[in-house]
């Protein structure tokens, strides 16, 4: 990969992390899907976002197969 490729790709990652940290608060529904699970009680509390996670890994995988066809 020569440079102007690696400079793009972190450029564009770094964009994408801007955007995400600019737009957070617009997002308050994100933690709180269907299949979030949520327990508490009076000693311990566990939070598995499953849903979440799973939203999460699917953008992930498109953004990256597309960035791979991109620069391949």
């Amino acid at each position: 990969m020569d440079i102007g490729k690696s400079l793009i790709f972190i450029g564009s990652i770094t964009l994408v992390i801007g955007c995400i940290l600019l737009f957070s608060d617009k997002f308050h529904w994100f933690g709180s899907l269907f299949g979030d699970f949520k327990y508490e009680s009076k000693n311990m509390k566990i939070y598995a976002p499953l849903s979440s996670m799973l939203i999460i890994s699917l953008v992930l995988s498109v953004i990256i197969n597309i960035i791979i066809k991109i620069f391949k």
